[in-house]
């Protein structure tokens, strides 16, 4: 005859489940612990819906290249619209470069205040850059004395007389900047041509354009400058 002992103090009779109301871990029950988890649960809840917004802001979009866009090197991230146009330096081999017209004079983004400015990144060689040509020459003459400065920095010549002979070629009346090193090109984080900023009198760029324009494009965006 095999004799079950005794149950102990507390514990459950054969065939019976365990209360919930019996302490489980010290002095707390199981029904107290899962009240618990559940108010735990519920507070973090609470706070993720008070921080998180309703509407979350989208990313700003950087312009997209054009189909005649010709890039020169990867793709960094550019400046934006808003920014305040860098100064036209930057440094090359760890040394401070400047910017100079093909008559070797320093340009300087901080003498342009107070005009709107239109820098085009471009090159001689460069296939969209040569049809463009002519939108800079005849917007820059239509809007020079109403306050527009066209400033046209080459990149990647071998010499600024090349530049020149260009310039002289098609009678460009605007200035042209020569970029020996890149280095202001790079400074704008420019990585194909032409590259495009149109900064307002307080020396805020207002429109970025990776790509050619047309004339009716770049009146639109000049006149909308001029007139604020």
């Amino acid at each position: 005859m095999v004799i079950e002992p005794e149950p102990g103090p507390g514990a459950s009779p054969p065939g019976r489940p365990r209360r919930l109301d019996r302490p489980l871990i010290g002095p707390f029950t199981t029904r107290q612990l899962a009240l618990v988890l559940v108010a735990v649960v519920a507070v973090g809840l609470a706070l993720m819906g008070l921080t998180s917004p309703l509407n979350p802001p989208p990313s700003p979009t950087p312009p997209q290249p054009g189909s005649s866009f010709f890039p020169v090197g990867s793709p960094v991230p550019g400046l934006a619209v808003g920014d305040l146009a860098p100064e036209l330096e930057g440094t090359h081999a760890g040394q401070p470069i400047t910017l100079a017209d093909l008559d070797g004079n320093r340009l300087r983004m901080a003498d342009l205040r107070g005009r709107v400015v239109w820098l085009n990144f471009w090159a001689t060689w460069c296939p969209p850059c040569q049809e463009e040509t002519p939108v800079l020459r005849d917007v820059f003459e239509r809007y020079h004395d109403d306050g527009l400065e066209l400033v046209a920095i080459s990149v990647q010549e071998t010499t600024p007389e090349d530049v020149r002979r260009y310039v002289e070629t098609y009678g460009l009346e605007y200035t042209v900047g020569f970029d020996a090193t890149s280095a202001v090109f790079h400074t704008y984080r420019g990585f194909g041509l032409p590259t495009q900023f149109f900064i307002d009198r307080q020396g805020v760029i207002r429109h970025i354009v990776l790509g050619p324009v047309t004339r009716d494009q770049a009146a639109s965006l000049i006149e909308g400058l001029l007139g604020g």
